[in-house]
């Protein structure tokens, strides 16, 4: 059997030399002396060490403070009214609906974030009127996730989209439209998920629509869910 053999190091005295003042000015304060920068020669791996005290204030500064990201608002195409301080704000459930929608977007492994994205996030979210008034309507999550599959196809990606999916332009038109139609409306109150999925309808050829229209929902319905849009802001961040 090969044998091993470690070689110990001794470090000279001259190495270790008592610190200037009290030994809280040391660069370690846990002992009375500071250990100054020294080449060491070590037979077990043939190369010289330099050892130097350790900077605890450098170490301190690498550490990043965890950062959460809560999204209050929604991206706009319209850049020119994005600083407009009239622009009412989206309801809480409008914003956790377009959450969902992102996330349903990367579970589908889809790279955009589309209309039928949008649709399933409003179910996802749940407790809100436009996602009460789907399931009162016979449209369900499960439904809904089966018809964009036999629409848009399974994805061939194999990795997961991005944190954020892009949206699709047929999205992003629909997130404007629901904003346009607040203001029109001249009410106060927030642009409420009601407002998104009417936006979602008003793209006559996006995925969204295709599949409402193939699950039942129609302009009649459309015009009865108007009728909502602004119930639906109960719940918020503030």
């Amino acid at each position: 059997m090969a044998s091993h053999t470690l070689s110990a190091i001794v470090i000279p005295l001259s190495a270790l030399q008592p610190s200037q003042g009290n030994y809280s000015s040391a660069s370690s304060p846990l002992l009375p002396w500071r250990l100054h920068p020294t080449n060491l020669s070590t037979s077990c791996v043939g190369r010289q060490l330099l050892i130097r005290p350790t900077n605890f204030k450098n170490l301190a500064s690498k550490r990043r403070p965890a950062i959460a990201t809560v999204l209050f608002s929604l991206p706009t195409a319209k850049t020119d009214r994005a600083s407009n301080e009239k622009i009412p704000n989206w309801s809480a459930r409008a914003i956790k609906s377009f959450a969902m929608a992102e996330l349903e977007a990367r579970k589908l492994k889809y790279p955009n974030t589309g209309t039928e994205a949008l649709l399933m996030g409003i179910l996802v979210e749940g407790t809100s009127v436009a996602a009460k008034f789907l399931r009162a309507n016979g449209i369900t999550l499960f439904k809904v996730r089966e018809e964009t599959v036999n629409l848009l196809g399974k994805s061939d990606l194999y990795f997961f989209s991005p944190e954020h999916p892009p949206l699709t332009e047929p999205a992003q038109r629909a997130l404007d439209w629901a904003v346009d139609q607040k203001l029109k409306s001249g009410e106060s109150g927030e642009i409420t998920t009601a407002h998104l999925l009417l936006g979602i309808w008003s793209e006559k050829e996006s995925a969204g629509h295709k599949i409402l229209a193939s699950l039942g929902f129609n302009d009649e319905k459309a015009k009865e869910l108007a009728k909502s849009t602004d119930k639906d802001y109960v719940m918020n961040y503030k």
